[in-house]
């Protein structure tokens, strides 16, 4: 059931649906304080990826230039790896809150995130359209790579 009072929370992980109601919890004004927030704890990317973007996804929807990398671990569980300018910080916000989100869930769990996430954040007044559209291709790429590595493993 949709809570009418708050923030859409349906279909999300606990985890995601802490950060919707973090967003939420703010005004329509410091939401864009707390993304920047997020882009500071984005985490360095690690030594085998770090300065081998050829080994990442490029997202293309970003107007920065950003990478993703996602790793399944033997249990199924998502490891995400993004790259993304320091001169870009809400890019690097929309990256650290999908870290925050994703980072430690079950393929399927991360294949299950409704296609809306991005827009539950209620950031549609603080930023612009082409960069919700880059948030939303971040997803799309996260859910891609964690397709690929699933037909990957049924091959095998």
């Amino acid at each position: 059931m949709v809570n009418l009072t708050g923030p859409d929370t349906e279909g999300l992980s606990p985890k995601l649906a802490e950060i919707v109601e973090e967003f939420h919890a703010v005004s329509e004004r410091d939401r864009l304080k707390l993304l920047l927030e997020y882009s500071d704890g984005l985490p360095p990317l690690p030594a085998h990826l770090e300065g081998h973007p050829e080994l990442m996804e490029q997202v293309e929807e970003c107007q920065s230039p950003v990478f993703v990398s996602v790793e399944l671990d033997g249990e199924d569980r998502a490891h995400l790896h993004f790259s993304a300018p320091q001169e870009a910080p809400t890019t690097r916000g929309f990256a650290g809150v999908l870290r925050e989100g994703l980072h430690g869930m079950s393929g399927k769990e991360v294949l299950d995130v409704p296609e809306d996430f991005c827009a539950r954040l209620g950031l549609m007044q603080a930023i612009s359209p082409l960069r919700l559209r880059g948030m939303t291709g971040m997803l799309g790429r996260v859910k891609r790579q964690v397709r690929a590595a699933h037909a990957a493993a049924q091959v095998q």
